[in-house]
């Protein structure tokens, strides 16, 4: 893929001549989102598959630019195995013609709902390594004070030696510690959304995550969605025919319709036994987890932190970070593990500037600024090649 050569496979040009691979696989959309296309490209400096996401539409509206520069500066703060992050940033044009952003980050080769539906069996193994990696990569998101806000299992990656990043940050922010403050409930897709959420709740916090890790665990067990209804309302339904009619205590925070609608309904007891019914893989230790994830009040439900210490997660760690994991490695002697398992972020992820952007073009500077800095020092950069064929079928 030479620089500016019309004919290339590769939708990249490089900003400066390197030498390329003789053969590359052709580039091909592998998913969309929201607010993005992904696409499975290979990067011309030395030949390696990597996924590149365009970011369109960045700057039509104030709220668009805080959006993703959040996904971008997130994207870029990530260091750890079980989340994605970005390897790169494609070099940005001038100011005045800066539209779009081009993210490349790891090339994963599924996701966890791929998996689900498959006809792949999905041992008590696999079920425990998976769950593993999710809390785990969520523990360390919460330590840095962020709330995915879309756990489900297309935002799950997996690779064939079951390796799972958690990805799509698009609906990602910082947790707000004032209660005054009021957060969308514009979040989480439906069948994952937990009950303070259904229930209109203007505050909520890093338990609503946790909520959809539970009922990704019982899709795992039970190969089906667990709570698939038609509505909003009728998803609330069916979350209380489960966990039963929930204490006035657990609707402090929902809003007055929705509180209405469960006291006006029948009383309903809870009937969590029928979680034993998933599959044979729901243990006695795996209902018991999952029983402390699917609980109706947040101040209750379990946190992720807490979810890596139950015995049931005992044997995904040992296998993990046995042959999987970046943390430890093999010596003559023996295997030699780090000395904490789950870390968390170094930091939390600053979010501060967001209150200073104050006009859309205010924030393309920034994005602009940040994208050239994050650059500097770094291999020779990207950019589009505008020419190639790949190009007009991935804009399209």
């Amino acid at each position: 893929a030479a620089a500016g050569n019309p004919g290339s496979s590769s939708v990249f040009n490089l900003s400066h001549e390197v030498p390329s691979p003789a053969e590359m696989e052709p580039d091909r959309p592998i998913g969309y989102g929201a607010f993005g296309v992904v696409w499975s490209v290979t990067d011309p400096r030395d030949g390696r598959k990597v996924a590149l996401k365009k970011m369109p539409n960045v700057f039509q509206n104030l709220v668009s630019c805080k959006r993703v520069f959040r996904e971008l500066r997130m994207l870029c703060f990530f260091k750890h195995d079980n989340v994605l992050s970005a390897l790169d940033i494609l070099q940005p044009p001038q100011i005045d013609c800066f539209e779009e952003i081009y993210v490349i980050t790891e090339l994963m080769q599924s996701d966890l709902h791929k998996v689900i539906v498959s006809p792949q069996p999905l041992t008590t193994d696999h079920i425990k390594v998976f769950l593993y990696q999710i809390l785990r990569g969520l523990k360390y998101l919460h330590s840095a004070g962020i709330l995915h806000r879309d756990i489900k299992p297309g935002n799950l990656l997996v690779n064939s030696n079951c390796l799972l990043k958690i990805c799509d940050f698009g609906l990602a922010r910082v947790e707000e510690p004032d209660p005054s403050r009021h957060m969308t409930q514009e979040v989480v897709t439906q069948y994952y959304r937990a009950p303070e959420v259904l229930m209109g709740s203007r505050h909520y916090g890093s338990a609503i995550d946790v909520w959809s890790v539970g009922c990704i665990f019982a899709e795992l067990l039970g190969r089906r969605i667990l709570f698939q209804a038609q509505s909003p309302i009728q998803q609330l339904d069916l979350i209380t025919d489960l966990l039963g009619t929930p204490p006035l205590s657990a609707m402090a925070s929902a809003c007055e319709g929705a509180r209405a609608h469960i006291l006006r309904g029948p009383h309903k007891p809870p009937s969590l036994s029928v979680l034993y019914m998933l599959s044979d893989a729901a243990t006695h230790e795996a209902v018991h987890l999952l029983c402390r994830m699917l609980v109706f009040d947040p101040a209750k439900r379990i946190s992720g932190s807490d979810a890596l210490s139950h015995p049931y997660l005992d044997e995904g760690r040992l296998r993990y970070h046995t042959c999987m994991c970046q943390c430890c490695y093999s010596v003559p002697s023996g295997r030699v593990y780090t000395r904490d398992f789950e870390p968390p972020a170094e930091r939390p992820f600053s979010h501060s500037y967001e209150n200073s952007l104050l006009s859309v073009w205010q924030g393309k500077e920034l994005i602009h600024r940040f994208i050239t800095e994050h650059q500097q020092g770094k291999r020779v950069p990207l950019c589009i090649n505008p020419q190639s064929a790949a190009f007009k079928t991935f804009i399209r």
